[in-house]
This record gives structure tokens, C-alpha cells and sequence, in this order.
């Protein structure tokens, strides 16, 4: 997997990655899963980079959760 796709809203994009920022900014205090890989792949690589990767699992959950009409699930957040 890459980064996030260029193709679609530039807005949209753009949000999810201030949203993921923000997520990173509050994720080492928090025990869910998804928290815990965020936290662990900005030690392992640039924050940029690990910003970039929330913000593209991000896209995927949201689009799987419209896709199935399901709720989110956080226990298959970071599977």
C-alpha cells in the first residue's frame, strides 16, 4: 500500500489528512488498536508519512462503511 490516491476531491483529501494529524497529535494516550499502530508507524517513519497512511485507513474504513452499511467497528480498525 502507498500513500493516499491523488485522484477525487482535493478538499476531501485534504481533511481527512488535518484529521489524521490531529488524530496522531492525541493517540499516545489512548489503548484501541488504531491508536497503537498510528503511534507505532510514526516511530518507525517521517510523521508526514504516518499522517498520510492514517488518512488513507481512514479513506478505506469510511468507503468500506458506506460500501456494506455498516457502523464502525473498531476491533477491525487497524486489522
Amino acid at each position: 500500500m502507498l500513500g493516499i490516491s491523488k485522484r477525487g476531491d482535493a478538499y476531501l483529501r485534504s481533511l481527512l489528512v488535518y484529521g489524521a494529524r490531529a488524530m496522531l497529535r492525541t493517540a499516545r494516550g489512548k489503548e484501541d488498536r488504531l491508536s497503537r499502530w498510528a503511534c507505532q508507524l510514526a516511530e518507525r517513519s517521517h510523521p508526514n508519512v504516518a499522517c498520510v497512511a492514517l488518512a488513507n485507513k481512514t479513506a478505506r474504513m469510511a468507503w468500506a462503511m458506506l460500501r456494506n452499511g455498516t457502523d464502525y467497528r473498531p476491533d477491525l480498525a487497524a486489522a
